[in-house]
């Protein structure tokens, strides 16, 4: 049986060429026009079957083992689109577009299950059929969802579905599994708050919102300290505020908005915290004579993980680091995590982001 590793490092320059034009031309959620394409052009270049525009800009390639006796079929998926934000990196493949950048390493993702693809055509060593998913607007844009709802799984009815993160937490070799709740489950909350504008110099005339939102800011922080679970996990996080014209000091504004995000494991927690937060908001609001609404979006639930599919993930990728290979792979059985900083940064050491190649 030929390895994986050994196998797929053979096409190391190829795919480290594809990863980098990824990376330079980034593309939004179900804006991956130019991604789909390369996408299906290098699926049909292995001569691998595949199906475009499912869920928007969402592409599926279907690889037949060498038999069909059992009948069974699973799903290897990555996601392809980039973030809105500014890439402060230097080197010769950063993104060429202001404003976009493939921050959360989805251009690894996308190369690496390219890669997958080949490799299990090229062998076919396996009983069945595997699905590669290739999926649109992960960055808050429901992709998954969008697949779905366009027949995903009455098409390409895969049993189980495999996916992966780059984590640059972790050092090169190490990889991370768990079973049950993996990533937190991410709500989107915005604040608006109506006072009443007037000049600094007479704010007993006025009713400051910016003096809500600092009162909000800090009685949110109550919730997860006071009302959940010492062993249960949440995170409020109030992460943006807009309110008034920095140029204009004596002003105080009528209006302000916070911006923030709740992450959560349990559907009973995520309950709790969006009925704190709707009793907390326009009541603190109210003492001060304002008003303050609350919108609550529960954009994404909790990845959970089934415990027998995460043990047989962690068996195989231990499997991969046997002395024949030359790559040393190591398995961390880790707790969940809250968030994906990873996701989040601007500027990128080149160790680890969506390193696939």
């Amino acid at each position: 049986m030929t390895n994986p590793v050994l196998h797929i490092s053979g096409w190391h320059a190829e795919f480290t060429a594809l990863r980098r034009d990824l990376h330079m031309h980034p593309e939004l959620g179900f804006e991956e026009h130019r991604t789909a394409k390369i996408v299906s052009e290098r699926l049909a270049a292995f001569g691998i079957e595949h199906h475009a525009g499912i869920g928007r800009t969402g592409i599926v390639a279907v690889v037949h083992g060498r038999s069909n006796a059992s009948g069974r079929a699973v799903g290897l998926r990555a996601d392809m689109d980039a973030l809105p934000m500014q890439e402060e990196n230097e080197f010769a493949h950063k993104s060429r577009y202001d404003g976009r950048m493939h921050g959360c390493g989805h251009d690894g993702h996308t190369t690496m299950l390219l890669a997958a693809a080949r490799y299990l055509h090229e062998t076919r060593n396996f009983d069945g059929t595997a699905y590669l998913i290739f999926q649109p607007g992960e960055e808050g844009y429901a992709g998954a969802k969008a697949m779905i709802e366009d027949g995903l799984f009455e098409r390409f009815p895969a049993e189980q579905v495999y996916a992966l993160h780059n984590w640059p937490g972790l050092p090169p070799g190490r990889i991370g599994i768990t079973p049950g709740p993996a990533m937190a489950a991410a709500d989107r909350i915005e604040i608006k708050i109506d006072g009443r504008g007037g000049h600094g110099a007479h704010p007993h005339a006025a009713i400051d919102p910016v003096l809500v939102a600092g009162h909000i800011i800090t009685a949110v922080q109550s919730i997860v300290s006071r009302n959940v679970s010492p062993i249960d996990t949440a995170v409020v996080s109030l992460c943006a505020m807009q309110a008034g014209n920095p140029g204009a000091m004596s002003v105080i504004p009528a209006h302000a908005t916070l911006v923030g995000t709740v992450r959560t494991f349990r559907p009973a927690t995520q309950d709790m915290i969006e009925r704190r937060l709707a009793e907390l908001v326009p009541a603190i609001a109210a003492a001060f004579g304002a008003s303050a609404k609350l919108k609550y979006e529960r954009v994404y639930p909790a990845t959970v993980n089934h415990a027998r599919e995460a043990e047989f993930a962690a068996t195989v990728a231990e499997a991969l680091s046997a002395p024949r290979t030359s790559c040393a792979i190591s398995i961390r059985r880790w707790g969940p995590r809250t968030s994906r900083s990873c996701c989040r940064r601007s500027r990128a050491r080149s160790r680890g982001w969506g390193r696939a190649a």
